[in-house]
């Protein structure tokens, strides 16, 4: 009887009374943190305004309504959605600390991207696939990290934050994050050439290939193995050292670890859910609304994938918390670049699809291009509003590059062929 009024007692006074007490499946629905922490969150966010359309998605998707509306209704569904995986996953990071709770940003931050690109590749979408990678990345290192550095140079200037007039940030964290992004970009350089190479020549293209874009895929997912190994044991200072002043203003979590966890594993049954309905609307919105493939790819799912990221990346750097910012935008497309694009190479060559690491000239030169400039920007180890303007200003041509280049320019997915 007393642990009953015990346990009652603590449930009133939250979750600084009883914090490290397990929940159980009633616990999880029931308990008034957790309802606490959904009205925070909710109330917090006008993004969640959305989550209205992700019911309606689901039903217009089930019911068959037009496929036009199919498209906009899971598109703005998936929007709400990404938020609430990216606010679950900042409460477990609360409790695994910042190089952790980072890397778990940056992997639940690409579920979306994930999720959507593995039902295109069942669907043999390969465009889809290449395009949403390669747009989820230019999306971060430009998008994102301009948006970054444009606020927080502009809050700076302002309200004199940092010292002097410019945010500083770790420059071998970052030197290293745009090395291995380097490294990425070459990775896309190889298949282009070495496909130019055979074209001229009587070899099987296709089947080198596929051939190519296996083993770099295997390679890089070793690097990015490595690159844990160095981010998590032998270099770990150099991810830890940043803003040790933060730990006097820690968060204190909204909801408990496993309510986080049960979250996270609802809104991604809901994310794939709603990227089924809307990867299968893409055909008929690309026939009725005459919006190519590689633009729906490389600019409008990237927006929905990196929504929340891009919130938490601005705010996080108007506080002049630039290392978080670097990680949450470099880091991520670092992990789209290492991890899900050469697992998503892997998953094809299991399933029988032919995902290569071959893409368009035109797209594998801006890529690179994109890479050079980021390096240059993040060479000095400080950022301003300017250099953010620029990055922006550079996302925005490549958008209108993109969004007058069709999809029947070098058509050049491979065919399937046997290993």
């Amino acid at each position: 009887m007393e642990n009953s009024d015990a346990n009652e007692h603590s449930a009133l006074l939250g979750p600084h009374a009883n914090g490290d007490r397990k929940l159980s499946v009633r616990d999880f629905f029931l308990n008034r943190t957790v309802r606490r922490g959904w009205r925070v969150k909710t109330r917090s966010n006008y993004v969640n305004i959305l989550l209205v359309f992700v019911p309606l998605g689901i039903v217009a998707g089930a019911t068959g309504w037009n496929p036009t509306t199919v498209f906009v209704l899971n598109f703005l569904a998936i929007i709400p959605l990404a938020a609430v995986l990216s606010f679950a996953t900042e409460e477990i990071s609360l409790k695994l600390g910042q190089t952790m709770g980072g890397l778990l940003n940056a992997t639940f931050g690409n579920a979306v991207e994930l999720i959507v690109s593995v039902v295109a590749l069942r669907n043999g979408e390969i465009r889809i696939v290449q395009s949403s990678m390669l747009g989820s990345i230019l999306s971060n290192i430009l998008l994102v990290l301009g948006c970054c550095f444009l606020a927080g140079g502009i809050h700076n200037t302002t309200h004199g934050t940092s010292s002097g007039i410019e945010q500083g940030f770790n420059m071998t964290v970052a030197s290293t994050m745009s090395s291995l992004m380097a490294v990425a970009s070459a990775s896309l350089i190889i298949p282009a050439t070495l496909y130019a190479a055979l074209s001229k020549s009587q070899e099987n293209s296709d089947a080198n290939i596929l051939i190519l874009s296996h083993g770099t895929a295997i390679i890089l997912l070793v690097l990015y193995v490595l690159y844990l190994v160095f981010q998590l044991r032998t270099h770990a200072r150099l991810f830890d050292a940043e803003n040790p002043e933060d730990d006097d203003e820690a968060e204190e979590p909204k909801m408990s670890p496993w309510a986080a966890a049960g979250v996270l594993v609802v809104v991604t049954i809901g994310v794939a859910i709603c990227a089924e309905y809307l990867v299968d609307s893409i055909e008929a919105v690309v026939e009725s609304m005459h919006i190519s493939k590689t633009f729906i790819g490389l600019i409008l799912l990237p927006i929905v994938g990196n929504a929340a990221e891009h919130v938490t990346a601005v705010v996080v750097a108007v506080k002049d918390k630039m290392d978080l910012a670097m990680g949450v935008a470099i880091g991520s497309s670092m992990q789209i670049a290492l991890l899900v694009t050469p697992f998503l190479v892997i998953l094809g060559w299991i399933i029988g699809q032919p995902m290569t690491l071959h893409f368009e000239t035109f797209e594998t030169v801006v890529f690179f291009l994109s890479v050079l400039v980021v390096t240059y920007v993040l060479m000095d180890g400080k950022s301003n509003w300017l250099e953010g303007s620029m990055l922006l200003g550079l996302y925005c041509i490549l958008a209108i590059a993109f969004f007058v280049y069709p999809d029947d320019i070098g058509n050049s997915t491979p065919t399937v062929v046997n290993m």
